[in-house]
């Protein structure tokens, strides 16, 4: 028997379609909290002293957030690579503008403490605000193109074609649906930053937080509820006859047809209506504990209802993963866009060695750096944080 024959060619896509949602949600639960954040800092942090708590909030462990937004990057490309291709010829502007911003947060937290000045500090902390804020909307805004449709189609050599011109593959993600899905993605990140430092910080700069975190989370959910409700008017996808769940990576040899609507999904596996209910209940249940000042249960309750909301639109679409909206057939699904049966096997391996290494990695680093942020740590230690 070869090695990898232990483990069937559908179960291991099924294995890798978990793993991203995973480390998706490992990203938004981690980095989130950072851009989240970042978002926050010019508004709860009114003094200079206030705003560098809020920055060292975060401080020591931003850089190690984004670990997961690099496994989630090489996961897509080794274990998705259409739609690892698909997707970045596609966004490409909407990623470029992302990059940016991520270029230039770590830039101004190294910078904005080496001068004095009132206005070259002022202008670096709207630079770190957009760089939260902005990554944080299009997230949500690239979702909601994926559930509506991508307007590309595959050659039969499988080369991807976009319509429209260039600059639509920026514009055109701006539709309504799509920025309602933005602003759940930003409010939540939001709120989650504000649990982070509530949980992080204290006096004043806390209890501006608390305040615009309870709020960010009751903008999260009435904004998820609605994009729930539109959910019923955007047609789903679904294949039609037989579904080689183990046959060869090639999009076009299946066909896809338009279903009633995506919510079909849950009357077909009724279970997943768990996600999308930890999502409302727990952001509730984070705007309830933020308002009591509750610190550790609602950073964790915050970490669910981002589990909730990303891991409700993984399970609405299963087994789509990039539906397209101008050629059926060459829409994606975790049956037609993976990797080689070999691939995803050696990649499980390593997945089962080295993920647990970084996980505890982590958590010594959370460990060994816990503690509160206060205005005395920076006073005195002014050249030595950021």
């Amino acid at each position: 028997m070869i090695l990898h024959d232990l483990i069937s060619y559908d179960v291991l896509r099924v294995i890798w379609w978990v793993l991203l949602g995973i480390l998706l949600i490992g990203f938004a639960a981690t980095d989130g909290f950072d851009m989240g954040t970042a978002a926050l800092m010019p508004f709860i942090g009114r003094t200079d002293t206030e705003r560098r708590v809020v920055i060292n909030t975060v401080g020591p462990v931003w850089e190690g957030n984004q670990v997961w937004l690099i496994l989630g990057g090489g996961a897509i490309f080794a274990a998705w690579p259409p739609l690892y291709a698909v997707s970045f010829s596609g966004f490409y502007l909407a990623m470029f503008v992302v990059l940016a911003s991520f270029i230039v947060r770590p830039v101004a937290f190294k910078y904005r403490s080496k001068r004095e000045g009132l206005v070259w500090r002022r202008n670096w902390d709207w630079a770190l605000c957009l760089s939260g804020a902005v990554p944080a909307l299009l997230f949500g805004v690239a979702v909601g193109n994926v559930i509506q449709g991508v307007p590309f189609h595959l050659t039969d050599d499988l080369h991807t074609v976009y319509e429209g011109a260039w600059y639509m593959k920026f514009i055109g993600l701006l539709d309504p649906f799509s920025l309602l899905a933005g602003v759940v993605s930003l409010s939540m990140l939001v709120m989650h930053g504000g649990a982070w430092v509530n949980l992080k910080a204290e006096g004043i700069v806390a209890a501006r937080a608390r305040a615009i975190g309870a709020k960010a989370a009751l903008v999260a959910v009435a904004a998820y509820v609605l994009a729930g409700i539109w959910l019923a008017f955007i047609p789903g996808y679904a294949f039609s006859g037989d579904v080689p769940v183990d046959g060869p990576s090639n999009p076009l040899h299946f066909t896809v047809i338009r279903s009633a609507t995506w919510l079909s999904a849950y009357a077909d596996r009724p279970w997943i209506v768990i996600a999308p209910a930890l999502g409302i209940v727990c952001a509730l249940l984070t705007h309830l504990g933020l308002k009591a000042g509750r610190e550790g249960s609602t950073m964790i309750l915050s970490g669910v209802a981002v589990l909730g909301v990303i891991s409700s639109v993984g399970l609405t679409m299963f087994p789509f993963i990039m539906p397209s909206s101008t050629a059926l057939n060459s829409s994606l699904a975790v049956w037609n866009a993976s990797s080689s049966h070999l691939t995803l096997f050696i990649m499980l391996v390593s997945a089962v060695i080295f993920v647990p290494i970084i996980l505890a990695y982590t958590s010594w680093v959370y460990k060994v750096l816990w503690g509160k942020v206060t205005e005395d740590d920076i006073t005195g230690n002014s050249h030595s944080v950021y």
